[in-house]
């Protein structure tokens, strides 16, 4: 859920469209927009506080095999969270995992992998190795 919610709804929908059989499905809950409370923690592992409200998109969707899908993305995308639903929906039904899971998930993941990486070799450019030169006495 993590990858596909992490993903771009353009990113997803150019992989869905390749699945071969793509099953019919309804909505249980159509796309809907809402918002959260984002929790925090000083300095990470001090006292919780509210550090502000987020907006997010839901949606749940039933595959016509009987597949349920669960989602929410961040942003007010509907067509995003639709999308990660049916992808979840999919996961549900054992036979499809497999499939599902080497032609949608892993190349979100490879991508997101690789921007992850550019952005870590970028960073590291600009490192700088500070120390300190003890003077003898």
């Amino acid at each position: 859920m993590a990858v596909l919610a992490k993903a771009s709804a353009e990113a997803i929908e150019a992989l869905w469209s390749a699945l071969p059989d793509r099953p019919a499905w309804t909505h249980l809950r159509p796309p809907e927009i809402g918002m959260v409370m984002v929790r925090a923690r000083a300095g990470g592992a001090g006292q919780r506080f509210n550090m502000g409200e987020m907006t997010v998109t839901r949606c749940v969707v039933r595959l016509a095999g009987g597949g349920t899908g669960h989602a929410y993305v961040a942003g007010r995308d509907g067509r995003h969270a639709e999308l990660a639903a049916l992808i979840d929906a999919l996961m549900q039904i054992p036979a499809r995992r497999d499939e599902v899971r080497r032609s949608v998930i892993d190349p979100l993941a490879a991508t997101q992998a690789e921007a992850r990486a550019r952005v870590a070799r970028r960073t590291a450019a600009t490192k700088v190795d500070f120390f300190t030169m003890v003077r003898g006495d």
